[in-house]
């Protein structure tokens, strides 16, 4: 069964998933990362691939791509890092980047690179569901991969019941229309949103990515939806303390989580 899939049978409530850039500080710090949040007890990860463009990301996210792309990470060198990772990843994967260096490699070269690396499922926001839809479910179908769709505040109820049809996994929620980065707290309008989309009962879970940086905005995501996906929040306490498990204990305490004894 996929990774995923078992994780949200067993678990359906206070899901954290955070995303870092591979090949951010260093060419080599994939791994080291995912291992230092596979120890924090972190749900689930979502690996960005850099990309020269990222139109949909914030400054931050911005930031370390750029660093990443000047180390020399790719989407094939991500992939073969990950596959040498083996049997010592034990929680899920999601890979998200944008799709121009997913067509460069071969769709089909793709799906069969990413199941061999114990990816779990893929993020593709300039990914259309129709162009999806027609080209290319069956080939993740085939390979065992969740294709994650987002939505945002203007998405219309068709549209995202369209999507949680098409997509699988989980559903990602962007909590406003902005580019990635940081709020203090969550307006009324999008705690509304979020209790609009609990309404629905979608078949796929809903997580909640986009100004989830404190204890504050984390309960509210977790009180509207299945969990948070936080990723310029552990990207700026990376930059900080440029060390991984150091990376984590900082987000962990902004978070008002108790660290697992582990760290």
């Amino acid at each position: 069964m996929n990774t995923l899939t078992r994780l949200f049978e067993k678990k359906k409530q206070n899901l954290l998933s955070i995303y870092f850039t591979a090949g951010y500080p260093e060419t080599d710090s994939t791994i080291k990362i995912i291992n230092s949040l596979q120890a924090a007890g972190i749900d689930f990860l979502e690996v960005g691939f850099p990309f020269s463009d990222p139109l949909a990301d914030g400054p931050v996210i911005q930031q370390t791509s750029q660093q990443a792309i000047k180390n020399g990470m790719n989407l094939e060198l991500l992939l073969d890092q990950l596959k040498s990772a083996g049997s010592s990843v034990t929680l899920p994967l999601i890979l998200m980047g944008y799709l121009n260096p997913v067509l460069q490699t071969g769709m089909e070269a793709f799906c069969r690179k990413a199941k061999e690396s114990g990816i779990s499922g893929v993020i593709l926001p300039d990914l259309p569901p129709e162009e999806y839809e027609a080209d290319y479910k069956e080939l993740f179908k085939m390979h065992d991969l969740h294709m994650i769709f987002l939505v945002t505040p203007e998405t219309s109820q068709a549209r995202i019941r369209k999507i949680d049809a098409l997509g699988s996994g989980f559903i990602y929620a962007v909590s406003s229309s902005s580019t990635t980065g940081r709020q203090d707290t969550f307006t009324s309008a999008q705690t509304g949103y979020l209790k609009r989309l609990q309404s629905m009962n979608l078949q796929n879970p809903v997580m909640t990515g986009f100004g989830i940086h404190n204890r504050n905005t984390l309960q509210t995501v977790w009180e509207n939806s299945s969990g948070a996906i936080i990723g310029t929040a552990y990207l700026n306490a990376l930059i900080k303390c440029r060390d991984e498990k150091q990376a984590i204990k900082l987000l962990m305490d902004r978070l008002g989580i108790e660290k697992p004894m582990n760290l």
